[in-house]
């Protein structure tokens, strides 16, 4: 027995009934992406039942160019999260079985964003000083200071709406692993404060064409429980990991890992796992979504993205096996068309493929978690303390 389980990162598909707590109202990622490029050409997508979905969830908003299946190959469904936040970690964690209540700390958007005594030690432990001190988007702020921050030999450190500690720094200038040595002390300074993820903003080059790397690394808190993962690996069964996941849990309860940079990385690492699987669960982010047109408000590139994804699914289908199980779902939104650069609070969507297995409605699920729950009782192990299976 295999389970494929793929988020597509931020691919939210409508506002969560508590959306307006975060100021995230009318928020709809993938609708508003389809009605930005006038329609969406998502052929696999929809035979799979996409389409489907915007009537199960609380405020539908149709998807243009992707239109209901009559035959949907998958089970269909929306999930939405029970847990405080809208940010990688809570999603990832609730789809793997968590509850987050209270949220992460959240920082102030400043400046100063960050504690004085947390600076000051930071600075102090990696001998060098910082420069942001507040929220910012990681493009802007690279362009804003990175000349500043090369030349000086600073940490570029900052915030977001999410709960994290960011670190920007050249590596033309400043080591990789140095870099990454820093995080590992911020990530030590900010667990007494519940934070929910250091992360290595990696970059290179000279004003004016400063360009990220694919070295990103997130230094995330440990999960007070056992989540999905450690419970399979613990009862014997592998997993697999592809994308930040190994990241997202703190390198828990993963038999092998593949930490890809892009969508197209991680879609080789699937197949080549699958290729080699004869029992086990995998667990892959495709990232693309997020961190290259979500956060820069590129609707256009976001979906010529899932255009790319859906024609990687029209190849992985078939190699798929009766007894195998593909769940397609996401982690929070990220609207490009909305106000401001940050997640947004929505539900999103659930496509659950068994090959040969007649498609069933599965509603708007009350919990992230019924993946995990799912995922439990397929592999007949003990039961989480939430979530229903709908397996």
């Amino acid at each position: 027995m295999r389970v494929f389980l793929i988020v597509l990162d931020s691919v939210g598909i409508g506002h969560a009934p508590d959306a307006a707590d975060y100021g995230d109202e009318g928020a709809a990622t993938l609708p508003h992406i389809a009605e930005a490029v006038g329609g969406l050409h998502l052929p696999t997508f929809q035979k799979l039942g996409l389409g489907n979905i915007p009537p199960v969830t609380p405020r539908p908003f149709p998807i243009d160019g992707v239109a209901p299946a009559e035959k949907p190959l998958a089970s269909y469904g929306a999930m939405r999260e029970m847990s405080q936040g809208k940010d990688t970690v809570t999603g990832h964690w609730e789809i793997a079985g968590l509850l987050l209540q209270p949220g992460f700390h959240l920082f102030p958007p400043g400046p100063p964003s960050f504690p004085p005594e947390v600076v000051a030690a930071f600075e102090k432990e990696t001998g060098r000083k910082i420069l942001g001190n507040k929220a910012a988007s990681g493009v802007p702020i690279m362009e804003e200071l990175g000349e500043q921050s090369s030349r000086e030999g600073k940490w570029i450190v900052y915030t977001s709406a999410d709960s994290v500690f960011q670190i920007a720094a050249n590596i033309d200038l400043i080591p990789l692993e140095e870099l990454y040595r820093a995080c590992e002390v911020a990530r030590r300074l900010c667990d007494p404060l519940r934070v929910g993820r250091v992360i290595a903003r990696p970059f290179r080059g000279s004003a004016g064409a400063y360009q990220r790397t694919e070295d990103r690394r997130d230094y995330a808190f440990q999960p007070d429980e056992p989540t999905i993962l450690e419970r399979l690996h613990s009862s014997g069964v592998p997993v697999y990991a592809v994308g930040k996941i190994e990241d997202i849990f703190a390198h828990r309860g993963i038999t092998k890992t593949d930490h890809t940079g892009n969508n197209h990385t991680s879609q080789k690492a699937v197949e080549r796992f699958a290729a080699e699987m004869k029992r086990g669960f995998l667990f892959a982010n495709f990232i693309d979504f997020d961190m290259l047109y979500g956060h820069r408000r590129d609707p256009k590139g976001y979906a010529e993205s899932l255009v790319q994804t859906d024609q990687w699914l029209a190849s992985f289908l078939p190699t798929l096996k009766s007894s195998d199980t593909l769940i397609i779902t996401a982690d929070h939104g990220n609207d490009p068309t909305y106000k401001g650069t940050d997640h947004t609070r929505e539900v999103v969507p659930l496509l659950v493929y068994q090959p040969g297995q007649v498609a069933q409605n599965l509603g708007l699920r009350e919990g992230y978690y019924d993946i995990a729950q799912s995922v439990a009782s397929q592999f007949g192990i003990d039961s989480l303390p939430r979530g229903q299976s709908f397996l």
